[in-house]
């Protein structure tokens, strides 16, 4: 009978010691829903300019994309902690998978993390570029599919995940925060073929904040040609492939530099700012000869009339320097509105506009012939441009978070 008693005793302690350990152990499962009905006054196929035709459709994931996914962390003690990220995109309108033959494909990494040291992860995840120049995207309030500068040519909004991937983060001191990031190709006898490598420094302290970053993509074709399946940003084929930059895929890199920053008024009114310098550099297997750079200014304003609702608008221009022999380069201007009315925490209903208007020429799918440039909203219209210089969208939706 004592036997038993100190048994239970023991047991009860054992439960009393270990459970302080589990408290400090966390996972947590989370997710995004997103659909839309959309409105674009053009849609041809990419690379054509010709036979466009208005369109009304079911668009997922236009305020963000739809998701779900597990996140966790493990403490070590003395500060330390594991950390990890399983993030699975899907398409909330058919329930097909975001990226092909990838079902971790948003975000897939493990690491540590010190509130003294800072964060060193691993995997496929986002480039220091963008995580840092992120909070003064144009995507926060105008969406990536609407609000994105043309083709997202800056790499502003989300779609450059790259695997592979060794992240560093600092800790902010006196509010900045540094990163560096570099993405391995494994491709034998080059260390540089395929890689991905970014930097970027941010400033954020009281009402003012600034990022500054760089990022270069290396195509693991030698000397250009075809985006090679060892590129450490491809996934289901080259990135940010639109009208803007369809003559531009044979590049050996693509390189952007680019700052942005905001300044907050008050509770309910804030701006943001951007610019960037991108590079679309051939090699020696490229169609096109001559380096292309594409230069993007734009801004954002934000309103908070009342507590549930949330309004922004924003403009950006872009220009395309003269180079392959084109004499009168390719400009973009795009003009962006969005409206957002919040039902609970977790629910949301949104509005969008946008219109972009396109100048100019640009170089064909084919990288040689030159043609007149046409118009593609954003990043959610990449492979449905317009036909012609012009295109408008709008559409409304709903976005559930859990």
């Amino acid at each position: 009978m004592q036997s038993r008693h100190a048994k239970k005793a023991v047991l009860l302690g054992l439960a009393t010691l270990a459970s302080p350990v589990f408290a400090q152990n966390s996972v947590t499962l989370y997710g995004i829903i997103d659909d839309s009905i959309t409105y674009q006054s053009s849609q041809t196929s990419l690379g054509s300019n010709k036979g466009g035709r208005s369109n009304v459709k079911m668009l997922p994931g236009v305020w963000a994309g739809s998701r779900f996914g597990l996140k966790g962390a493990e403490d070590l003690g003395g500060g330390n902690k594991a950390i990890f990220q399983l993030e699975s995109g899907f398409n909330s309108a058919t329930g097909g998978q975001q990226f092909t033959n990838a079902m971790f494909g948003r975000q897939a990494w493990v690491g540590l993390t010190n509130p003294a040291y800072g964060t060193f992860t691993a995997g496929r995840q986002y480039t220091s570029y963008y995580t840092l120049l992120a909070p003064y995207s144009p995507t926060t309030w105008l969406t990536g599919a609407f609000g994105a500068h043309p083709g997202d040519l800056d790499e502003l909004d989300t779609i450059y995940r790259a695997n592979n991937s060794l992240v560093y983060t600092s800790p902010k001191f006196y509010g900045v925060t540094i990163s560096g990031s570099y993405s391995f190709a494994g491709v034998p006898g080059s260390v540089n073929q395929g890689s991905t490598w970014s930097g970027a420094v941010q400033y954020a302290n009281g009402p003012f904040g600034l990022a500054a970053g760089i990022t270069r993509i290396n195509n693991s074709t030698p000397g250009g040609g075809a985006f090679g399946a060892d590129s450490t940003t491809n996934s289901a084929g080259q990135s940010g492939v639109s009208a803007v930059t369809n003559g531009y895929q044979t590049a050996q890199a693509q390189q952007r530099i680019a700052v942005a920053g905001g300044y907050t008024f008050t509770q309910a009114l804030d701006i943001t700012f951007s610019y960037s310098n991108v590079q679309y550099i051939p090699g020696i297997n490229s169609s096109f000869k001559t380096t292309e750079i594409f230069n993007t200014g734009g801004a954002v304003l934000h309103w908070k009339p009342v507590t549930l609702v949330d309004l922004a608008a924003g403009y950006s221009y872009t220009r395309a320097t003269k180079a392959n022999g084109i004499t009168s380069s390719a400009q973009y201007q795009q003009f962006n509105l969005s409206e957002y009315y919040s039902l609970s925490k977790r629910t949301g209903l949104y509005a969008l506009q946008a219109y972009q208007r396109a100048n100019g020429k640009t170089l064909g799918t084919n990288g040689v012939s030159i043609i007149n440039a046409t118009s593609a909203i954003g990043d959610g219209f990449q492979s449905a441009p317009s036909s012609s210089p012009s295109q408008f969208a709008a559409g409304v939706g709903i976005i559930h978070r859990f």
